[in-house]
């Protein structure tokens, strides 16, 4: 311990002793007729040196002396309210009024502490005379309002109060007559004084929690929830505070929050019975029995003459069935409340006879609101997941005892008609769901579900109007403002639901794989989103950027064109190429002069992938999109087998006719296009290919003329193939002169005659079987061509 200090407390104490003694020898000199004076003086000293008690000896003293020693009884009352004696100070200080009537700070003392000690009708009357005194005398007003509110008389210190106001509007003021209003519940008017409170003295933390309690019963939870922030914020041991946000918890229903405002009250003030009581509702209410239980216990053990308490207790112990400790509860209540008749009801109803009366030997009925029960009795699960929530109700006449769920105990609710039950299920390892409830007769109800796992994975997204790439772009064909989009979407489940850009797209949700359609308007957009979700929750969304570079002229005569390559380069079995790669990016660059609206690559192809692209993936897009032209063009090994002629695939066998791309085939899907397409031009760059599936040579094509209506409007069917037996090389003269002679035409157009002269010769020149060129045997052709449409 600080050596100073305990010198100091000797001094003290020597200085309390001298003055014992010197009024010890001079009492009989008093006695005698002295000044009462130096009694009081020395009970002043008293004061100085905090011994109250001792002073209180001397001041009584004095007024024994002189019993009209004002300034003595004044000390003395002032030195009983230090004591905590407030009842003995406020007699005093209703003595002094006696010889003093005008003052009127006297009376306000006297007031204020009757006012403490809860004898308010006799502090009214005080500071009732003491603002007759001074009517200006602010703090009597104050005190007048706090006394007319623990009397109940509102209004009238509503109007205290507002008298106080207009005096002086201070800070304090506002929160008084804020006070009465919230008395009155007038809540609204209570809220703006607390609020002009506030705004003069934005440090006082009563004004604060005034307004957040005022403002919970006008539903403004948020705000009464900012206030006490405010408060903790600056005083995070403030148990109003807590109290008033655990109030705004409940209102929201946030229990587990509120609990925790009120645990943290308990910590601060761990022998507040009220807050045990209030904790112990909370779980109450939160249907936590067994903790409302454990703080109830608590509150009785420090207030056990409230029988409030017992009733909580005992209503948790009757939720949780304990019907013997609720019967106990009872009559604990019947001895401390004799005459309170609901007590003696309570406890009659927990009579044994109750049980008997209500005795059944029906099962209780079980059924399920979540998830979804299918008709066989089935529920879907995903894949991912190993715990269920399982949601459901229990409808029996009579209380239920427990409640399992695969031989796990789960918590279960009393409603009005039934009880409901939430729990969450661990069914890894498990493909069975059994509950089972029991009623307090030991009536057990029963129902058994199997567990079907689902699948996890996203639904898969395809645009197919208009043409979306693989990288998921999509080539617009004019500058329209809306666009109709058309798709696909591939998944294991039924679809749910397809937004595109927030607006639900148009699909059966009854079919798999379901198609989609819907127009959106792309003004200033430069992408578009497709979010789709299937029945079980799995979700996927794909987004397209808009390329509005294929946006030709309405004065094409070709219509909508379309170019198709299929670059096979990375083989299995056979000699890889470098020329495919090459000679499409040529043609690309020979193409980028002419109206072209949309080029699809497709490269390194197996025979799969060449099956499904143009017998269904092609055949929807040029329906879709609405295509008039479509040239298609093949660069990769070619096969010609007992006059047949074959693709390879990437993916071929040497030898293996099986595993090669029949040209037949894809004859056949051309034709189902035919129907769509005006003018289709099949060029294949293959060796090996032979006279594919042409029907006839134009030995000498003639010259056509972009001028020719019916050459455009007219059907054509057309091939043109490199012909010859050998392998593949990687210099291909074909696609050469084929890329040059669009390149290098002059014209405003360039039929596909023209361009087939022009190979041939070059194709001739280097000692090279001759190209081949005819119609596709098989398909309509009205004698129309192919042309090339500059731009």
């Amino acid at each position: 311990m600080n050596r100073q200090y305990i010198n100091r407390e000797i001094m003290k104490k020597c200085r309390i002793l001298g003055i014992l003694i010197l009024s010890f020898m001079l009492t009989p000199v008093f006695s005698n007729g002295q000044s009462a004076k130096k009694i009081y003086k020395i009970g002043e000293e008293f004061v100085d040196n905090q011994a109250y008690a001792d002073a209180i000896v001397q001041f009584t003293k004095a007024v024994e002396m002189d019993p009209d020693f004002v300034k003595a009884y004044l000390a003395r009352a002032d030195a009983y309210e230090r004591t905590g004696k407030d009842k003995l100070a406020a007699e005093d200080y209703q003595r002094a009024m006696i010889f003093e009537p005008k003052d009127a700070n006297i009376a306000y003392q006297a007031g204020r502490l009757f006012s403490k000690t809860g004898d308010y009708e006799e502090a009214l009357v005080i500071l009732n005379r003491a603002t007759s005194i001074s009517r200006k005398n602010i703090p009597v007003y104050r005190e007048k309002v706090k006394v007319l509110i623990a009397l109940e008389r509102y209004d009238n210190a509503y109007r205290v109060a507002d008298t106080a106001l207009k005096l002086d509007k201070c800070s304090k003021n506002y929160f008084y007559r804020a006070l009465a209003s919230e008395k009155m519940k007038n809540y609204a008017l209570a809220e703006a004084d607390y609020s002009s409170s506030v705004k003069s003295n934005p440090n006082f933390l009563d004004a604060y929690l005034g307004r957040a309690r005022v403002e919970v019963p006008q539903n403004k939870l948020g705000l009464a929830m900012n206030d006490c922030s405010k408060v903790l914020a600056r005083d995070d041991k403030n148990l109003e505070a807590y109290l008033i946000r655990s109030n705004i918890y409940v209102e929201r229903l946030d229990y587990p929050q509120a609990i925790n405002d009120v645990s943290r009250i308990i910590l601060i003030d761990q022998a507040n019975a009220e807050m045990y009581k209030l904790r112990g509702k909370y779980y109450q209410d939160f249907n936590q029995h067994p903790n409302a239980i454990n703080d109830f216990s608590k509150a009785i053990n420090l207030d056990p003459a409230n029988p409030e308490i017992y009733f909580f207790r005992a209503k948790s112990y009757e939720e949780i069935l304990d019907y013997k400790n609720a019967r106990k509860d009872y009559e604990s209540i019947g001895l401390l409340s004799k005459y309170d008749g609901e007590a003696m009801r309570l406890k009659d109803e927990a009579e044994a006879r109750l049980f008997e009366i209500n005795r059944e030997s029906d099962k209780p009925e079980i059924s399920i609101i979540e998830p979804e029960i299918l008709m066989n009795k089935t529920i879907n699960l995903p894949l991912s997941k190993d715990e269920v929530l399982i949601k459901g109700k229990v409808i029996d006449d009579s209380e239920i005892s427990k409640l399992n769920v695969n031989g796990e105990s789960v918590h279960y609710e009393k409603k009005d008609e039934y009880y409901e039950f939430l729990a969450s299920i661990n069914v890894k390892g498990t493909d069975k769901l059994k509950i089972t409830a029991t009623d307090i007769y030991d009536n057990e109800g029963l129902k058994e579900f199997e567990i079907k796992r689902t699948e996890v994975n996203g639904p898969v997204i395809a645009i197919v109007a208009p043409y979306a790439s693989d990288n998921g772009e999509v080539y617009l064909s004019d500058e329209d403002d809306n666009v109709y989009v058309e798709g696909k979407i591939t998944d294991e489940s039924l679809i749910k639901n397809i937004m595109i850009e927030g607006m639900l797209a148009s699909f059966r949700p009854d079919m798999e794989n379901p198609g989609f359609s819907a127009t959106i308007n792309i003004m200033n957009k430069n992408q578009f989103t497709v979010v789709a979700e299937d029945i079980f929750g799995n979700r996927s969304s794909s987004t397209f950027h808009l390329n509005r570079e294929g946006a030709v002229n309405q004065d094409n005569p070709m219509g909508k064109t379309w170019v198709v390559f299929i670059q096979n380069s990375k083989y299995e079995t056979f000699a890889r190429l470098e020329g495919p790669v090459k000679d499409v990016s040529l043609m690309k660059s020979a193409l980028a002069n002419y109206q072209v609206n949309n080029i699809i690559t497709k490269q390194d192809m197996t025979k799969e992938e060449l099956d499904k692209f143009f017998s269904i993936e092609l055949r929807d897009l040029v329906r879709s999109n609405q295509v008039n032209s479509i040239m298609i063009w093949y660069a990769g090994h070619g096969k010609f087998i007992n006059e047949v002629g074959y693709w390879i695939p990437v993916d071929a066998k040497r030898d293996d006719e099986f595993t090669y791309f029949n040209i037949s085939t894809l004859k056949a899907s051309l034709q189902t296009y035919s129907k769509y397409v005006t003018h289709t031009l099949v060029v294949t760059d293959a060796c090996e290919s032979g006279p594919t599936f042409y029907q006839a040579m134009r030995s000498v094509p003639e010259e056509r003329s972009c001028d020719d209506w019916r050459a455009t409007r007219f059907k054509s069917s057309q091939v043109f193939s490199s012909a010859g037996y050998e392998l593949a090389s990687d210099d291909s003269q074909f696609t050469r002169t084929f890329a040059n002679a669009l390149a290098n035409n002059p014209n405003a157009c360039i039929p596909i005659e023209n361009i087939v002269s022009k190979v041939t010769m070059a194709v001739a020149r280097n000692n090279q079987q001759r190209p081949q060129f005819g119609k596709i045997a098989g398909m309509e052709d009205e004698n129309g061509t192919f042309f090339f449409i500059a731009k």
